[in-house]
């Protein structure tokens, strides 16, 4: 009965294990050049990303200007927030999306301006 036990055990953390490789977070660290959707038009801004554990900072360079990015990697899902001064408002604009290796795709919220789609490459 004892060596059941054991093997119980073993099979358990073998699973555990197994399952936390899955759910690793997606290396997102990197240069990615996006490619933009909205109602007011297409774009194509380039972050430089940075990540430790889940946590992803950078910088955004676009047709809205720079600006410092804050995010999170959870899995293949991640999130990428700045603020942007434009036409004497600031606006705040999130990406929320799928990474698949060296691609993502999701939406953009663009404040009070709308929202859209994107696309994006590493590399």
């Amino acid at each position: 009965m004892n060596i059941v036990r054991r093997l119980l055990v073993v099979g358990v953390a073998a699973a555990a294990l197994v399952s936390s490789a899955w759910a690793a977070d997606a290396n997102v660290a990197g240069k990615w050049t996006m490619a933009v959707t909205t109602p007011a038009g297409t774009g194509s801004p380039v972050f430089e990303l940075k990540q430790e554990g889940s946590n992803v900072s950078g910088t955004y360079k676009g047709q809205l200007g720079e600006a410092q990015v804050t995010g999170s990697v959870k899995g293949n899902d991640l999130t990428l927030s700045y603020k942007i001064s434009a036409q004497g408002q600031e606006l705040a604009i999130t990406y929320t999306g799928k990474v698949e290796g060296d691609s993502v795709s999701g939406k953009v919220s663009l404040g009070e301006l709308g929202e859209g789609t994107f696309t994006g490459k590493k590399g």
